[in-house]
């Protein structure tokens, strides 16, 4: 196998950096990926991407060179290294490109076999082959821009004086009262215990706990959020968030939800709903901010071939204040509307993504944060307002994607906090410790829940969470 003369990752160029050069080089190394072959009389052209950026960079290569013998096995898809001269390309649309003195194969790429063919792929059929899929222009620039959306979100909250905190995945509590939730186990398959309540026996049950014999002794599951445990870490150290995997065992194959995704829960101490509004509205504003400040050719490429309303709709969400209002008033602008809503809205009914995007999209044409939910649709741990019909709840709508943001002003009071767990019929011995956190030295304190492959929707107008996060876990789908 031909192999270059020199070290080769001493002097090693990424594909970004070759092509932001301010001058001439002559001798560079670039890795990468080729892109297309194309071959001409007395010289080939590459191009090659080594996923550092959205474009590629040309590579020529003439005819009697060491790597011009190099290239029989080199077909679209192959992984190369490329030294030579970095000059002043002749083409258009491209300033630099790479005249090769020498050139190694990695990996050849079967032409035969290789299915990222220089031709436009479907997203279903991409997600059959997402192991390959961060290869192509959209997701290549997909995922470079959920990497800069994490690192904005990190860097947002050290700024503000937050502290990263790591909540557990294995919880024996549910944060959401919502059920749907991954039982683990230890416990052979036909000795792992229905329900606590069930009735059902196994050999590995006792009638007082049939979890005995499991690892933890009590039912187990995966988190739904790390919500509770933030809270307890909050009213320590004052201001904290968790950037972590949640699961949920919902059986829904729609185009917005995943068994397995991403959160981002800051919770505050001595904060009111308005705080956490506040919070909400300037961190989804900061981070949106920053990512088309530092990715503006990754995003431009979903304002041209997925959403040609991207931009306008991203700048008028930094540029304007979002609207907000209570609850009551949003069910009002709905039933007022004339829309013929698949699910009607009235008084004491959560709001549906058709709601919640009638409200962003074309009442207020902006985000708008709705508050004051009626209690009976929301969780138990959040505050009652005075009217005891409402709680100091909040969610953040935003156009195209409805609910972005959830959260609330948490319930304080010891003795109103046991009367809702009461009232929903949840086991008060689950929550000893988080009711511990009232009855010594409790304070005013308030979070929310941020989907991260939501805030990545809005970022690049793809319509489907399957296509913001790398390996998606949704019904029946577990490859990769």
């Amino acid at each position: 196998m031909p192999r270059l003369s020199e070290p080769l990752f001493a002097g090693r160029t990424a594909v970004k950096d070759a092509l932001a050069a301010t001058g001439p080089c002559n001798s560079i190394t670039v890795c990468g990926w080729v892109r297309t072959r194309r071959d001409a009389k007395g010289l080939s052209f590459l191009e090659l991407n080594d996923g550092s950026c959205l474009a590629n960079i040309q590579v020529i290569i003439d005819e009697g060179t060491p790597a011009h013998s190099a290239l029989e096995l080199v077909n679209t898809g192959a992984a190369v290294a490329v030294r030579g001269a970095l000059v002043e390309s002749p083409g258009k649309g491209q300033k630099w490109e790479v005249r090769a003195a020498e050139l190694l194969l990695y990996g050849a790429a079967d032409p035969e076999s290789f299915p990222l063919q220089k031709k436009r792929h479907s997203d279903e059929f991409l997600r059959s082959i997402a192991h390959l899929r961060p290869r192509t222009n959209k997701f290549g620039a997909m995922f470079r821009i959920r990497s800069e959306t994490a690192f904005a979100v990190h860097e947002y909250f050290r700024e503000k004086g937050f502290f990263h905190v790591h909540t557990p995945i294995l919880t024996g509590s549910d944060a959401e009262g919502a059920g749907e939730m991954f039982r683990v186990t230890t416990l052979p398959l036909g000795g792992a215990p229905v329900a606590p309540s069930s009735g059902a026996s196994g050999a590995s049950q006792t009638a007082e706990n049939p979890f005995e014999e499991d690892f933890f002794g009590r039912e187990c599951n995966l988190t739904v959020s790390g919500q509770l445990e933030a809270e307890n870490m909050a009213l320590a150290l004052g201001k904290v968030y968790t950037f972590g995997p949640t699961f949920r065992a919902e059986n829904s194959n729609t185009p917005r939800h995943c068994a397995e995704f991403w959160m981002i829960e800051p919770e505050m101490a001595f904060a009111d709903l308005r705080a956490n509004m506040d919070l909400a509205e300037d961190l989804t504003r900061t981070v949106v901010s920053r990512v088309l400040e530092r990715c503006p050719q990754d995003v431009d490429l979903f304002n041209r071939f997925v959403d040609t309303g991207l931009l306008n709709r991203l700048d008028t969400l930094i540029k304007e204040p979002f609207a907000r209002i209570p609850y009551a008033e949003a069910v009002e602008i709905l039933q007022k509307s004339g829309r013929n809503f698949e699910f009607p809205a009235f008084f004491g009914t959560d709001l549906q993504t058709e709601h919640e995007r009638y409200l962003a999209e074309e009442h207020f044409g902006k985000p708008v944060i709705v508050y004051d939910y009626p209690k009976g649709i929301k969780a138990f741990y959040m505050r009652l307002n005075d009217d005891e019909k409402t709680v100091a709840a909040m969610d953040v709508l935003v156009p195209r994607i409805g609910e972005l943001v959830g959260g609330s002003q948490r319930e304080e009071r010891l003795a109103m906090l046991e009367a809702r767990v009461r009232e929903l019929g949840h086991d008060m011995s689950l929550y000893w410790w988080y009711l511990d956190l009232r009855r010594f030295g409790s304070a005013p304190h308030a979070g929310f829940g941020l989907g991260f492959e939501r805030l990545l929707m809005l970022l690049t107008g793809v319509t489907n969470i399957r296509d913001v996060i790398p390996f998606p876990r949704t019904p029946k789908n577990l490859e990769f």
